[in-house]
């Protein structure tokens, strides 16, 4: 028997995709207390207790996109996701594919290198992290948002509200 098609994503799916952008965003716009806290450690300097507690939040917010990406995953295998937009070309729905793939690697890579960096001392994971991982993260949201605009404004697939209102 065939599964009936999902037409939008669970209340709960949204929820997580929403808190989970929210919580990059904070964290790709201000970074200033991990920064801080690095550039410190590197000269050997002791951080005070105000910088700690901001390189701390910087650090908590990445470890809660870790448990909420963890849950997002398991939802998703559970409640699935909606099909693909017949109508879009063959080489945008890969594109679309590959991009979310992406995103949801890193999703997982940022906040693991981050904590192999910050709490276990290992330098070049923190470099990977705030300079490699960091650029491609940025590109691979502006392609997200781009492909759901198109979709919205361009295919008039009304894709948006499968992520929006459900």
């Amino acid at each position: 028997m065939q599964q009936p098609s999902i037409v939008s994503y669970s209340l709960s799916q949204r929820f997580l995709h929403w808190a989970v952008a929210l919580l990059i965003f904070f964290n790709l716009l201000f970074p200033d207390g991990m920064n801080i806290w690095h550039r410190l450690m590197r000269r050997g300097q002791v951080p005070t207790p105000e910088q700690i507690s901001s390189a701390n939040i910087h650090a908590y917010v990445g470890i809660a996109i870790l448990v909420l990406a963890v849950l997002r995953l398991g939802l998703r295998f559970t409640k699935g996701v909606p099909d693909e937009i017949a109508q879009e070309p063959v080489i945008f729905r890969l594109a679309a594919r590959l991009a979310h793939a992406g995103l949801y690697i890193l999703i997982f890579a940022m906040p693991l290198s981050g904590i192999a960096a910050y709490y276990f001392g290992i330098d070049p994971a923190g470099s990977f992290h705030a300079d490699v991982l960091k650029i491609i993260l940025w590109a691979l949201i502006a392609a997200h948002v781009a492909g759901a605009l198109v979709h919205q404004f361009y295919w008039k697939s009304n894709v948006l509200r499968r992520m929006t209102l459900g």
